[in-house]
């Protein structure tokens, strides 16, 4: 089954107004990458709108959380409507500083990515593990309980889910210069697709699973060439749209990427 690759850039609490505006003529000068790939920029949330206005269309936006519920008094969150209303389309789930910083349960990710697919966003789904966990040797297990309880969830949803997107990131491999081998995110990868498929026949080949943890024009080539990686979740290597663009070709095979 041919699954669409996704670039994506998540960039957390980084960029202001200008910066914005000039990334979008950046992306917007370079043009459309010459290959089928679905391109989605994170912004911080203040600037939802600004990056969904600004944006070529060939290049979509989405939100770095969504809250589980669809309105009411919580303070400092956003709707999934809000965020749709704002223009994006996608949004992250339970990215791994969320679960960090803000305490976020496998449950509540579980909520959060089926109130974005209930609303008609895309959500990301992300799990991954430490690096105590790793060296433990649970891995599997703990991204089993991480996807096991989203995949709950979303059971009862239209689709059973089909449409949301795993993002895998290695807790050890995250803003700190080190990536996951090829062979072993290729690893978890396919451990991710068959625990999709056993949960539904079908649903790990259609599922798009994609690898966060230091991606950079150094070593995307070989991550995405191992046949379970449907492309990234790129941090740091995100902020600067030369730096993005040239991930994108080399990791598409479009011109320019040499």
């Amino acid at each position: 089954m041919t699954r669409t690759p996704i670039i994506a850039g998540n960039w957390k609490m980084n960029l202001l107004r200008e910066d914005v505006s000039a990334y979008a003529e950046a992306l917007a000068d370079a043009g459309p990458p010459g290959a089928q790939v679905d391109v989605v920029l994170f912004p911080t949330p203040v600037y939802l709108e600004l990056a969904a206005a600004a944006m070529p269309d060939w290049a979509a936006v989405g939100a770095q959380d969504v809250h589980a519920e669809d309105g009411g008094a919580y303070t400092g969150d956003v709707a999934a409507a809000q965020i749709l209303d704002a223009g994006a389309s996608w949004a992250l789930a339970g990215h791994s500083e969320r679960r960090q910083y803000h305490g976020e349960s496998n449950d509540d990710v579980a909520r959060k990515a089926r109130r974005a697919l209930d609303t008609g966003l895309i959500p990301v789904i992300c799990v991954g593990e430490t690096l105590e966990q790793r060296q433990r040797d649970e891995t599997e297990a703990i991204l089993d309980a991480q996807l096991g309880a989203a995949l709950e969830v979303l059971a009862a949803a239209d689709g059973a889910g089909i449409g949301a997107v795993v993002a895998y990131e290695p807790v050890w491999a995250i803003g700190t210069g080190l990536s996951a081998s090829p062979e072993i995110a290729a690893a978890v990868h396919g451990h991710l697709r068959r625990r999709l498929n056993r949960h539904q026949a079908g649903l790990g080949d259609s599922t798009r699973i994609l690898y966060g943890g230091s991606v950079n024009a150094d070593n995307c080539r070989d991550l995405i060439g191992r046949s379970d990686i449907d492309g990234f979740l790129i941090g740091g290597a995100s902020l600067d749209p030369a730096s993005f663009l040239r991930i994108i070709r080399l990791s598409t095979g479009s011109a320019g990427g040499s």
